[in-house]
């Protein structure tokens, strides 16, 4: 077992999978002899070689277009976008291409890219660069959209990421990229894929499910412990797999518990918590004691700087949604005066 950075984690995982598979490749703007912006792809340039740690031009549809060429040619290619704000550009080779390609050659085309995708707010970052495109992608049909929370998963999600035959869009959350864990990096992944795309149970607990992905879930196990003091116990899922949902341990633990909250920090409106709670309300009517709640960022695009603070669902702002699903006083509820 080796104490790494969220970051660190990732970079040993893609240097496995080079080591592993010749056929992969890394692509993506200054991530060669800079490393790469969060210094992600550090030394494999160096280690492996300017044809496969490649530094492109600054144009994101021409990056994944490239990509896409060469996954036909039966490369693995492994696109880093700078910041998630910048991956608009490549939209359209993404949507209309890279997820279609299997469908369309009815089976007869694999399209192996892994997108890796820096994503979420945290960092005081300016305009397009702290933002949280997840359910655009997690809409398309044809993507895996994956997003780890922790170094372990970090680890063996990318390796898992790049094994696999489909486009895989690898969501990494950049606020947690210094926070330290222990990973084992003897541990094989798994190439099915299975392992990436199941949720996993992060804090057992008996009169809640809190539900979460990348940066909130270390946020939602703190409310966990915070409403342990309270006499409230907590169960915390963190998801991993945006597409597809593994819905099983949800389900299990909402017929357990019979709330759900679910936390992310993307905007309220059509985003990933809507869609589990209109799941789970349709798997689990009869088990539910209260309406899911959900506890988001807000219909705005992410303020910069230290006012993103205030968009960020923190740990207050969880803990009042699990108060909601109590029918504990809460910010909704107003004062005995107030009714």
């Amino acid at each position: 077992m080796s104490d790494m950075t969220f970051a660190k984690a990732i970079n040993s995982g893609l240097r496995k999978a080079m080591e592993r598979d010749p056929k992969v490749v890394l692509m993506g703007e200054d991530i060669g002899r800079l490393g790469g912006v969060f210094r992600i792809t550090d030394g494999l340039q160096k280690d492996f070689g300017s044809h496969r740690v490649i530094d492109t031009p600054l144009a994101e549809s021409g990056i994944m277009g490239t990509a896409i060429g060469m996954a036909f040619r039966g490369y693995r290619p492994v696109v880093e976008i700078q910041f998630d704000g910048f991956v608009y550009p490549a939209f359209d080779q993404i949507v209309a291409q890279v997820a279609k390609l299997h469908y369309r050659t009815r089976g007869a085309v694999k399209v192996p890219i892994t997108l890796r995708l820096p994503f979420g707010g945290g960092i005081g970052s300016p305009e397009h660069h702290s933002e949280s495109p997840e359910a655009y992608f997690a809409h398309t049909a044809g993507l895996r959209v994956v997003t780890p929370s922790n170094p372990q998963d970090a680890y063996t999600m990318i390796q898992e990421a790049i094994a696999c035959d489909d486009p895989v869009v690898f969501l990494e959350p950049k606020r947690r990229y210094h926070d330290k864990g222990s990973v084992d990096e003897d541990l094989v992944p798994d190439s099915s894929a299975l392992a990436m795309g199941s949720a996993r149970v992060a804090a057992e607990g008996s009169d809640v499910t809190l539900v979460a992905y990348g940066p909130m879930v270390r946020i939602c196990l703190d409310a966990a412990v915070a409403a342990a003091d309270e006499g409230v116990s907590v169960e915390v899922i963190d998801l991993r797999s945006l597409s597809p949902v593994d819905y099983g341990p949800l389900e299990r633990s909402v017929k357990k518990t019979g709330r759900l909250v679910v936390a992310h920090e993307a905007s309220r409106t059509l985003g990933l918590g809507a869609e589990l709670a209109a799941e789970i309300t349709e798997r689990c009517f009869y088990h539910l004691e209260h309406a899911p709640v959900r506890v988001t960022g807000f219909d705005v695009p992410y303020p910069p700087s230290k006012l993103e603070f205030h968009h960020l669902p923190d740990l207050d702002r969880v803990l009042d949604g699990v108060d909601r699903a109590l029918d504990r006083p809460n910010s909704m509820s107003g004062t005995e005066e107030d009714a």
